[in-house]
């Protein structure tokens, strides 16, 4: 986690509830407009896919329990 998402997680702690629930529906609104398919990738999930097509360019096979299905 980030120290941006940390401060930003302290700071949402500190309000009521009820506007707790506000914060987060805009979250989700921002990230919706970022990305409404859900198709990008975080800079962790690319490195993590990198990753995998290199082993499997290199003739490594990615078992399935290693897929977050």
């Amino acid at each position: 986690m980030t120290q941006v998402v940390q401060e930003s997680v302290k700071m949402l702690e500190m309000l009521p509830e009820s506007e707790q629930e506000f914060a987060s529906q805009f979250i989700k609104r921002l990230v919706l407009a970022w990305d409404p398919d859900f198709a990008k990738l975080t800079p962790e999930e690319r490195k993590q896919l990198e990753a995998a097509e290199q082993r499997v360019d290199s003739g490594e096979y990615i078992k399935d329990s290693d897929i977050d299905w």
